[in-house]
C-alpha cells in the first residue's frame, strides 16, 4: 500500500515550467540612434566630396554600413556592428578597403572618429 501512495504522489507532482528560451534575432540591424550618428558623418563626407554612395546590409550575425566613392566599386570603409563581440573587443568596428580593422570599440562615436580625421585637412 505504501508503494501505491508513493507512485501516486510521483505522478501528481509537476516539474516547474521552464521559461521560454530567449528569442534569437533573425538579423542584426542598426537602430535609429546608431543610424543617426553614421548618417551625420556620411552627410559631412558627401559635402566634402569624399563619399558618394552607401549600402546597408542586415545579416544574421552582423550589420554593415558600407561607404563607396563611386557606386560600382568596392567599399572604401565598412562600419560593422557585431553583437557577439560586445563583451570582448567591442560591438562596433571600422574596416578599411583592404580588410584591415582601423578601429574597434564599444562606443560608435569614438569608433567613427578614425574616419572624421580624414575630413580635417590643413588649408594653405
Amino acid at each position: 500500500m505504501l508503494r501505491d501512495q508513493v507512485q501516486f504522489f510521483r505522478m501528481t507532482i509537476q516539474s516547474p515550467t521552464p521559461f521560454p528560451a530567449p528569442r534569437i534575432p533573425e538579423q542584426v540591424s542598426f537602430d535609429r540612434k546608431e543610424l543617426g550618428v553614421i548618417l551625420s558623418l556620411y552627410g559631412r563626407m558627401v559635402a566634402a566630396g569624399e563619399w558618394r554612395d552607401y549600402g546597408i546590409s542586415a545579416l544574421r550575425e552582423v550589420a554593415v554600413f558600407s561607404v563607396f566613392r563611386r557606386t560600382a566599386e568596392n567599399p572604401l570603409y565598412r562600419i560593422e556592428k557585431r553583437p557577439k563581440l560586445r563583451q570582448k573587443q567591442g560591438l562596433y568596428a571600422v574596416i578599411g578597403m583592404d580588410g584591415q580593422i582601423l578601429k574597434r570599440g564599444h562606443d560608435l562615436k569614438t569608433v567613427l572618429r578614425v574616419l572624421e580625421k580624414k575630413l580635417i585637412r590643413s588649408v594653405d
